[in-house]
Order: structure tokens, then sequence, then C-alpha cells
């Protein structure tokens, strides 16, 4: 006879909305990590008594309604909007695309109309039609200045290949916004859980039992009937040990270190568009809960290739991916036992509110219970 209902692979922000409506309908739920900690991707750790986000940075954002109520069941956010600044050279330009950025690309700018004609002349002086490589693409969208300087080094770090050599489907638009706003997101709702996404994800759980350090495969060998059903939160491909190959991810490197000062940049993201700057961004995180203790922690992020045994971070839905994936969700639907989620076991980037929508399907496919 089985232990629990439910075991949970995976102890990040999609299981523990899971475990925490499964609990509520009477469903016992066991939760197993290979990290030593809860919380995913999303994981804080307390240094120097700031909220460092260990995997990059998490800022939520949602326009989702159901969502921004739920979290705030188990967190108080703050007002923490998004305004990254980027650097190429010895130049300093807000993003998203704005009229602050426009102005200080083209000092001449000051209008909206003048900014869409500069971009408009630059368009045209490209003379693109049908794109044929991501290059093209942008070049087609914003033109030659704002692809040069803010576009181009950037994405060759984060994808490792040269814009020439990237489909153009990878930019099906670049946002321009004609408002001096530097609000990065559009979404109504957005900030920081005061005290860290851990917190907010350890009070998700709840009473429900937590394994960590743990490894899927040789947990279910020795316990092959611990619960009726799985939900699995890793990679799909390795849970069938590969056996139809790999899928292919980008991955990601922080360096971190602490600061002896109050502030470094001033900005909680400083992005870093030159391809000759091997980071993409530094992050301080004081600035995500408006800190003002004495040092600071600042983390580099590194784009990475991706091998076994490294994080995956951002997966590679190309064709041959996508087919390969296909095959898998195939296989698993013939057992019937296992049900991937998440991020790692849907193959998709999620934002986190999407994330955690997506993990209300799955409460309703499998509990029969709907989040209003």
């Amino acid at each position: 006879m089985s232990q629990y209902d439910y075991l949970i692979v995976g102890a990040g922000i999609s299981s523990a909305v899971f475990a925490h409506e499964a609990a509520k309908v009477g469903k016992t739920c066991l939760v197993i990590d290979r990290r030593p900690h809860i919380a995913g991707n999303v994981y804080c750790e307390d240094i120097e008594g700031i909220n460092v986000h260990k995997y990059g940075a998490h800022i939520f954002h949602t326009s989702i309604r159901r969502v921004w109520d739920y979290v705030n069941q188990f967190a108080e956010f703050n007002n923490y909007v998004n305004s990254p600044v980027a650097v190429y050279k010895d130049e300093l330009y807000n993003l998203p695309f704005n009229m602050n950025t426009f102005s200080k690309m083209w000092p001449e700018v000051r209008t909206p109309e003048q900014a869409k004609a500069k971009i408009a002349a630059q368009v045209a002086e490209a003379g693109i039609g049908e794109p044929s490589n991501l290059e093209e693409q942008a070049l087609s969208l914003v033109g030659r200045d704002v692809y040069e300087k803010l576009i181009k080094g950037y994405t060759e770090k984060q994808w490792g290949r040269d814009c020439k050599d990237l489909p153009a489907s990878i930019i099906k638009r670049l946002p321009c916004r004609f408002r001096y706003d530097n609000n990065y997101f559009n979404d109504r709702w957005q900030g920081i859980p005061m005290g860290g996404y851990t917190k907010m994800v350890e009070a998700m759980f709840g009473d429900t039992p937590v394994k960590l350090n743990t490894e899927y495969r040789e947990f279910i060998a020795q316990n092959p009937d611990v619960a009726d059903r799985v939900i699995y939160c890793g990679p799909i491909d390795e849970s069938y040990d590969y056996q139809l190959g790999r899928l292919e991810y980008r991955s990601l490197r922080f360096e971190s270190e602490i600061l002896d000062e109050e502030n470094h940049q001033g900005n909680a993201v400083v992005n870093y568009t030159e391809r000759e700057v091997p980071y993409t961004r530094i992050i301080e995180h004081k600035h995500f809960e408006y800190g003002t203790q004495p040092k600071t922690v600042i983390t580099r992020e590194y784009p990475a290739d991706w091998k076994p045994g490294d994080e995956p971070y951002y997966p590679i839905n190309d064709e041959r991916n996508s087919s390969l994936y296909a095959q898998y969700v195939d296989l698993a639907s013939k057992e019937g036992k296992v049900v991937f989620a998440g991020r790692l076991g849907g193959y998709k980037y999620y934002d986190m509110d999407k994330a955690i929508d997506a993990a209300f399907d799955l409460v309703e496919a499998e509990l029969g219970v709907t989040i209003a």
C-alpha cells in the first residue's frame, strides 16, 4: 500500500502550488529535491542580511489576477519596479527601449515623432526585405544604432553564437516604448516578496514533508511504491535515462562577492551589452528590497554552454528538440502514473506567474479543484 497519494519531484514554485492545494483537499504528498534547499531557481540565501537571488534575478510580475491574489496569501510584496540600465562602452542607457534611451542615443531627439522618424530612417537604410537571420530581423525592427549598442553583443553572449547564425524567429518583435518610462514590465502587478522567495515557498509547502539531497532515480528504485502518482518537475529526458536522446539547454554561471561598500552600482540590475565583456549583467541584490545594510553583495551572470550535469536554464526549442520532447511526452502518456510539469518537465521557459498559472491547470486536472 502506498504511503502517499503523490510523490512530487522538485521543490520549486510549481511543486509548492500543487502540494499546497493537494493538502487542502486531504491528499498526502512527499516532496523530494536533489538540491540542499527548497524553492528551486527562486531560492534566496541570506548573506550579510541581504536576500541574495542565488540563481539570477527574479522579479515577480503578472497581469493574471488569480496568480497575484494567490501569491499574496504567502508573502507581502514590496513595490519594487524593474528598471534595468545597460552599459555599452562608456555609455549608459535606460531599458526597456524608451524615450530616455532614444534621447540619450540621439541627443537631437526629444519627441516620440522624432524617435520614430530616426528608427524608420535606419530601418529603411538597412533595406532588408525578408530577414534571414536574427541580425537582419533586429535591423528591420529598430535600425542599426539600437541593434549595435544594445542587442548584438548581449544576444551573442546569451546564445554563444553570432547573430548572423541565429534564426530570425528568436526575435519576433522588439518593443519600443515612445514614453519616458523605465518600467521594464507592462504587467499590472510586480514586486519582490519581502523576506525573499525562499520564505514564501516555505509557507506554500506548509507541513508537507520535503526530503532534500535526494535523487529521484535512486529514491524510486528503493521506494517503488511510495506513492500512487508522481508529479515530476525535473527534466523529462533524465527521468527516462535519456533513452531517446538528450534535450538541449543553455546554462548560466554565477560569480558572487561581498563588497565592503554600501552601494556599488545604484541599481539592482545593470546589463553589459558588449560581447567583449564576458558577463551579461551584474545584480546588486540589496536593491530588490531597498536594503540599507553596510555591505553589499553583487553577482556577475555568465551565459554558458550546457552539458549533462550542469543546471539547465533555457530550453532550446528548435525543431530537433521539440520533436524529441514530443516523443518523450508520448512515452509518458503510455505509462500513466507520472505527470510531467513545471519548467523542466514541460521543456518550456516560464516566467514565474506563468509557471504558477500552469500549476493551477495541473491542480484542476489532477485534483478537480479550480483556483479562481
